[in-house]
């Protein structure tokens, strides 16, 4: 293949899906997770209530704490409201101007944003900031999951996308360490500055290197790019393929993309009376699956361990900065769990599991909780729970319900369904950022009953509802959806799938007999 493109060192194939992950995904999703998480420890500092005393409650009680705890709940979920209409807004810039553009834009938003933080001496500032850093990020949640699985082989994808989630983890448990080495310094408002200036360092790399990597070889397709999308295409294989398999590839693309021409390319089609492919069931699917990745508590550990750890069970400020740092970095190394078993247990498994788990941990913080901060023994056990949460939440729903979705939504709507999805992800982060510290200081352990609840919904709904996509080809599991005369049947459908080897040969036989043999490849 002639002139391939340009890239960072010359590199092709594996190495420059490794730069990708590296300078691409990693940073995106530690700004995602740092940011997230940021405000959570920094909140409690006494230099960051005398910069913003409207939000101070620390020292604060009653009423006026009462009052404090809204206002802190609103500006630290300011960034949730950006990053919703940030990932909404992915559905017209990632089709229109491709998916490294809307990368670039996000990443130039989260500097603005940052920058805004940083140097606010008010809330109304600090709120749009917030809220900027917010849209930036909401892009970054949508676009780069989305441009590496178009990317990357399918045996691969899964992977790549849980890696997603390892980063996002390692933002939380970085912010946490940070603020507390800072917190640690004479006390100025360089306690709570540095922290949040230090997150420009990731969209930086990002703005520097995103055009040293090709563009979405389908996306260029989409847009007729078709000698552009060989180039790019070539240059993500390396030396795997040769310029015949390129083409064949590309050709399948195209053919891809033309037998779902007459399709609106939209949700409306969700709402078709002769809807075969049951679009808003798979809807259904992704949407509940990112409400239960955040009404399950898993939020709420994450952005106010230290609060609940130094405000709830009594301990003191150091001691709880440090049992929050290391409790978010007990997640991020139990993400490993979710990396290697993800591909080999099945997803149905990891939800099952992780869903049972944290339905147990929140229902024995509920009990902890209940016997109030002066008993030493349940304020001990309430930590252990905190711990043993996090080792159960990142099996399922650090990653995991972000490849789900990709995988049982229709190519053609990959990106909206994708976008939506995510949207109301932000949407119910928004709900659990904003009422926690409100819910904290009145209803107390009861609280935690709610999440206890929610969380005990997520393995019976992924035993009825969702079927196992593992090793299962994706044009199969489409199949599957149009062929069930009702929901109840698709589980048990997509269980008796063939998989790996097995299912191609099924499916290329397929195609034969129908007459319209067509690469799947870049489909699956």
């Amino acid at each position: 293949m002639s002139d391939r493109v340009t890239t960072i060192f010359g590199a092709t194939g594996k190495l420059l899906h490794s730069l990708q992950v590296l300078l691409i995904g990693a940073p995106a999703f530690i700004v995602f997770g740092y940011n997230q998480a940021g405000l959570g420890p920094l909140a409690t500092l006494d230099s960051w209530v005398s910069t913003f005393p409207d939000i101070d409650t620390v020292h604060t009680t009653g009423a006026v704490k009462s009052n404090n705890s809204t206002k802190k709940g609103a500006v630290i979920a300011a960034f949730q409201i950006g990053a919703l209409i940030g990932a909404l807004s992915t559905t017209f810039f990632s089709d229109r101007f491709g998916r490294r553009k809307t990368i670039f834009i996000g990443a130039i938003l989260t500097i603005i944003g940052q920058v805004l933080q940083v140097a606010s001496y008010g809330i109304p500032q600090f709120v749009v900031g917030r809220v900027i850093l917010g849209l930036g990020t909401g892009q970054f949640s949508v676009a780069v999951p989305v441009w590496q699985s178009e990317s990357s082989a399918a045996k691969n994808r899964g992977q790549h996308v849980i890696l997603d989630g390892m980063f996002m983890c390692l933002g939380y448990a970085l912010c946490n360490w940070i603020d507390f080495g800072l917190s640690r310094i004479d006390e100025s408002t360089t306690q709570w500055r540095v922290p949040l200036a230090i997150a420009l360092l990731p969209s930086l790399m990002i703005l520097l290197s995103v055009f040293m990597f090709p563009e979405s070889p389908r996306w260029l397709v989409q847009v007729n790019r078709i000698e552009q999308a060989e180039r790019s295409l070539a240059t993500l294989k390396g030396d795997e393929a040769t310029e015949q398999e390129v083409r064949a590839e590309i050709a399948g693309i195209q053919t891809s993309l033309e037998l779902t021409s007459h399709a609106k390319g939209s949700l409306m089609e969700m709402f078709d009376k002769n809807d075969e492919d049951k679009l808003l069931y798979r809807f259904a699917l992704c949407m509940m699956l990112q409400f239960f990745q955040q009404m399950c508590g898993g939020n709420l550990i994450s952005v106010y361990a230290s609060t609940i750890f130094q405000e709830n069970l009594g301990m003191s400020e150091s001691l709880a900065k440090i049992l929050a740092s290391c409790a978010l970095t007990w997640k991020f190394l139990c993400c490993f769990i979710s990396f290697y078993a993800i591909d080999r247990l099945g997803r149905r498994i990891c939800f099952i599991v992780s869903g049972t788990g944290m339905a147990c941990c929140m229902m024995a913080m509920a009990i902890t909780n209940s016997m109030g901060s002066d008993n030493k023994g349940a304020s001990i056990a309430s930590a252990v729970f905190i711990f043993l949460f996090n080792l159960f939440y990142p099996i399922g729903f650090l990653g995991g319900n972000f490849l789900y979705t990709t995988e049982v939504a229709p190519a053609r709507l990959r990106v909206a369904m994708s976008a939506f999805s995510t949207a109301n992800h932000w949407l119910w982060n928004f709900v659990v950022v904003m009422v926690t510290p409100v819910a904290l200081d009145t209803i107390g352990y009861k609280y935690y009953v709610m999440y206890t609840v929610l969380s005990a919904c997520i393995p019976i709904g992924v035993y009825f509802f969702y079927p196992e996509t593992m090793n299962r080809n994706l044009e199969l599991i489409n199949q599957v959806f149009r062929d069930a005369s009702s929901p109840w049947e698709i589980v048990s459908m997509a269980r008796q799938l063939p998989q790996g080897e097995v299912a191609e040969a099924q499916l290329a036989a397929v195609h034969k007999k129908d007459g319209t043999e067509v690469e799947m490849k870049e489909e699956a």
